[in-house]
C-alpha cells in the first residue's frame, strides 16, 4: 500500500550550528540529489546546553541560505530552529519575538535544557517511577506543551512523547486546534503506532521528518511511513506526501 509516493519537503534537519555532522550546503546538495523541492535547517534552540544554536550565528546562517538560493535556485531552503519546549515565559527557548528570526519554528521536547522537568522525565523514562509519580509527571509535561502550542506560531510539533510522558490524545487536540502538524519522527520512535492510532480519529494532520544529523540521511522517513501504514492511516493526512 502507498509505494508510490514523492516527499515534498523534509522541514527537520540539523547542521554543525547544533550537533550535526554537516553543513548547510550538504544538507542542501542531498535534499537536490534526492529530488526534495524544501528543507528547513532547523537546529535545536538556544536554550539547550550541550548543543543549542549560538543565536550571533544566524546571520552567518542566513547569508549561507541565500546564497544556495542563488546556487541551487530549485529547492526552497528555510532557515528554522527546533525550540525546546520548558515551563517559563512563553514555553519555548525563544521569545515571541524573537520568532521573526525564523521561516519556520519547530518545537519539541528535549533533555538538556532548564526548566522543563528534565531530571523527572530523565528518571521516569529509564528507570521508571512509584506509583502515581507518572501521572502527576505526564500532567506538567502536557501542560507545558499545550501552552507552547497556543503561546506560538509552531508549524511542526516533533517527535511527541519521546523523553518523558505526554498525554498524547490532550496534545492531539490541541495541535488540530491550532494547525500545527503532528509529527512521525524517523530518527525517535514517536510518534509510536499505538499513539498514531490514539489521535487518528482528531482533526489533526501529520507530517514526517527525516530529523537528520547527518547529511546522508536528509528525506529518510521510511521508518516514519512504515508506522504510519502500520497504524492504517490514510496517507493524503500526511502533510509532506504526495502519491503517484
Amino acid at each position: 500500500m502507498y509505494e508510490d509516493y514523492r516527499l515534498i519537503y523534509d522541514h527537520h534537519t540539523h547542521t554543525i550550528y547544533s550537533h550535526g555532522k554537516g553543513d548547510i550546503v550538504d544538507n542542501v546538495k542531498v535534499a537536490r540529489q534526492k529530488g526534495i523541492k524544501e528543507i528547513a535547517i532547523t537546529d535545536h534552540g538556544p536554550g539547550h546546553h550541550f548543543y543549542g544554536l549560538d543565536k550571533k550565528k544566524l546571520p552567518e546562517m542566513r547569508k549561507k541560505i541565500e546564497e544556495l538560493k542563488v546556487i541551487y535556485p530549485d529547492v526552497k531552503v528555510l532557515l528554522g530552529v527546533e525550540a525546546n519546549i520548558v515551563t517559563m515565559g512563553n514555553f519555548l527557548d525563544i521569545t515571541v519575538e524573537e520568532l521573526k528570526d525564523y521561516d519556520i519554528v519547530l518545537a519539541g521536547y528535549h533533555y538538556g535544557v532548564s526548566h522543563g522537568h528534565v531530571f523527572d522525565n530523565y528518571i521516569c523514562s529509564h528507570f521508571g517511577f512509584p506509583s502515581g509519580s507518572r501521572q502527576a509527571l505526564e500532567i506538567l509535561n502536557t501542560d507545558m506543551t499545550i501552552g507552547a502550542l497556543y503561546e506560538n506560531d509552531i508549524a511542526i510539533l516533533t517527535h511527541p512523547g519521546d523523553k518523558g510522558p505526554f498525554n498524547i490524545k490532550e496534545i492531539a487536540k490541541v495541535c488540530a486546534e491550532t494547525n500545527t502538524l503532528i509529527e512521525i519522527n524517523n530518527k525517535h520512535k514517536h510518534l509510536t503506532v499505538e499513539e498514531i492510532k490514539m489521535i487518528e480519529k482528531y482533526d489533526v494532520k501529520f507530517v514526517v521528518s527525516s530529523d537528520a544529523h547527518k547529511p546522508e540521511d536528509v528525506g529518510c522517513v521510511g521508518k516514519s511511513l512504515q508506522r504510519a501504514r502500520e497504524a492504517g492511516i490514510d496517507f493524503s493526512r500526511i502533510a509532506n506526501i504526495e502519491l503517484s
